[in-house]
């Protein structure tokens, strides 16, 4: 895969465990950790996914790696400062950016999918 200049990514369901992809975390540039089951929108995200991410964040320290670290499934306004690492994140791509910017967040998630959050909103803005 990075032999033809594509990066290589790999996604956690929320019952599968960080030591699945443990072994490969030095050859990969993003993890995107599931926060609902896959299969449709609209679901609440599943609250033991925030320690997932922070303990996906500390292994990649410790192993000296830092891969994207993405969070899809269930993520708004309400819970989104829950799973943002502002401080190392290089740049965000998400819609609560400059909400945040300074604060101390948690879990340690470069960007956010928000697909209900943002199009089942009455208002985007808000």
């Amino acid at each position: 895969i990075k032999d033809l200049g594509a990066k290589a990514g790999v996604v956690l369901n929320p019952a599968t465990p960080l030591t699945t992809i443990e072994y490969v975390l030095d050859v990969i540039d993003l993890v995107l950790i599931m926060s609902v089951n896959p299969g449709f929108g609209g679901q609440s995200f599943i609250e033991s996914q925030v320690k997932k991410i922070s303990e996906l964040r500390r292994m990649c320290a410790e192993k000296g790696v830092n891969p994207w670290i993405e969070v899809d499934g269930g993520v708004g306004p309400k819970n989104a400062y829950k799973l943002l690492m502002l401080k190392s994140a290089p740049k965000f791509n998400i819609f609560v950016d400059d909400l945040y910017r300074g604060g101390v967040i948690e879990a340690g998630a470069n960007a956010l999918v928000a697909g209900s959050a943002v199009f089942g909103a009455k208002d985007y803005v808000e």
